[in-house]
């Protein structure tokens, strides 16, 4: 079977790994109302270093705001399953990161596959929608569910508010222009439907009451002016996940979207330099290690 037939949709991407390192791979996740396109300078910067790289798409993602809505939370998972197992055939052993929403993706697919994952990147974890931009009666989402309940805002979008986890402006400039654009498949979605933050919030709970089942050694990456999500999100990685180590990097010069900010180079390098030292041995999940 070819590497490319793993891509599902056409908004995936797989690049094949040379050397010895192809034998790991490494499966990027998506955030919410985003597309695997933001994992693909990330994925580049993990091709360079040898590694092979699939970005996943999520159910309901690179379309309408209906398709997105139509989609629940064990849909996001079970995408993430499909593409480490279509993965985990080609390689020798499956890392997982993601963004945002992908990260505690990343994180629920540890906890299924313990046998399977012999890493997670978290990168910018969100649990909570806490970070310094979000509005204040943001609070009121625990009200979301009885609204859904009531058949209330189906159609309803929380707009995502400046400076949309970019700090570099001029970046930050190209980023709002195509996400204001016709195609939703490039920058996602502008906005997050009421009904799909009742899904992520569900996500959320399920995988914090969870954590202490990771087995595999994570790398939690966050910035400390992290608009969209405190550092108190990736706390909760560190003092929840008990069974396998967990290495904090926070960083200083970035907002919420850390792999495409000012350090993406950074974030480029701790990751690839956490998947070189599982593909070498030096960090394996508490069992064993895990294979495809």
């Amino acid at each position: 079977m070819s590497l490319q037939s793993i891509c599902v949709t056409p908004h995936e991407f797989v690049l094949e790994g040379v050397g010895a390192r192809a034998r790991t791979g490494v499966l990027l996740v998506h955030g919410m109302t985003g597309t695997p396109n933001e994992m693909r300078l990330l994925a580049k910067g993990l091709h360079k270093e040898g590694f092979t790289v699939y970005a996943v798409q999520l159910a309901g993602h690179c379309g309408s705001v209906a398709d997105l809505v139509a989609a629940r939370w064990p849909d996001w998972v079970a995408s993430v399953e499909a593409g480490a197992e279509r993965l985990a055939r080609h390689v020798d052993r499956v890392v997982v990161g993601g963004l945002s929403m992908g990260a505690v993706l990343s994180l629920a697919l540890a906890q299924r596959q313990p046998e399977r994952i012999a890493g997670v990147c978290a990168l910018s974890t969100l649990f909570r929608y806490d970070g310094w931009s979000i509005p204040g009666y943001t609070r009121l989402a625990f009200l979301l569910p009885l609204f859904r309940l009531l058949g209330i805002g189906r159609d309803a979008v929380f707009m995502e508010q400046p400076p949309y986890g970019i700090k570099d402006e001029a970046l930050r400039k190209r980023i709002v222009a195509q996400m204001h654009s016709d195609d939703s498949a490039a920058a996602g979605l502008p906005g997050n439907p009421w009904w799909t933050i009742i899904e992520m919030r569900r996500l959320s709970a399920h995988v914090l009451r969870r954590l202490g089942e990771v087995r595999a050694p994570c790398l939690v990456v966050h910035a400390t002016e992290d608009d969209v999500s405190t550092p108190s999100n990736a706390r909760d990685i560190v003092d929840g996940v008990t069974a396998a180590p967990v290495e904090l990097v926070l960083l200083e010069d970035s907002y919420h979207m850390i792999t495409i900010d000012r350090e993406r180079r950074t974030v480029i390098a701790r990751t690839a330099d956490f998947v070189a030292r599982i593909a070498s041995g030096g960090l394996a999940p508490v069992g064993g290690a895990a294979g495809g």
